[in-house]
């Protein structure tokens, strides 16, 4: 379900990297939540470092919609980079057992299938 790579790099250069790899592969980034600095805030004693991007690619994503738009609760796409005791992680939870488990439409597996290569193209390439 999960395909996490570990990187050599800082977590500040892995973010920067997978910003510009999103780009690169033709989705774009809606969203980056920083969930650390953001528990932190709230008083939260949380050491670790994670970013959160939520990624979309508008074509693929009108073709999950336009067979069943419930699947709207499952988009956009999130890759996080993070820490982990010591060590930068990239990661992202598969979207063919994402759409899978929530469809049975064969059109959707073929659209998570090629939305799922590309993310973990963006993980590699950010690595």
């Amino acid at each position: 379900m999960y395909y996490i790579v570990e990187s050599d790099k800082s977590f500040d250069q892995a973010s920067a990297d997978l910003d510009v790899a999103v780009k690169n592969n033709g989705f774009g980034v809606l969203h980056v939540h920083d969930i650390g600095n953001t528990l932190r805030s709230k008083g939260v004693a949380f050491e670790e470092q994670c970013k959160v991007f939520e990624v979309c690619n508008p074509v693929q994503a009108a073709k999950v919609l336009s067979v069943d738009m419930r699947l709207n609760m499952a988009l956009p796409c999130r890759i996080s980079v993070y820490t982990e005791q010591g060590k930068t992680k990239i990661g992202l939870i598969k979207p063919v057992g994402i759409l899978s488990a929530l469809s049975q439409d064969a059109s959707l597996v073929e659209v998570a299938e090629e939305v799922e290569a590309k993310t973990i193209k963006m993980v590699d390439e950010a690595k």
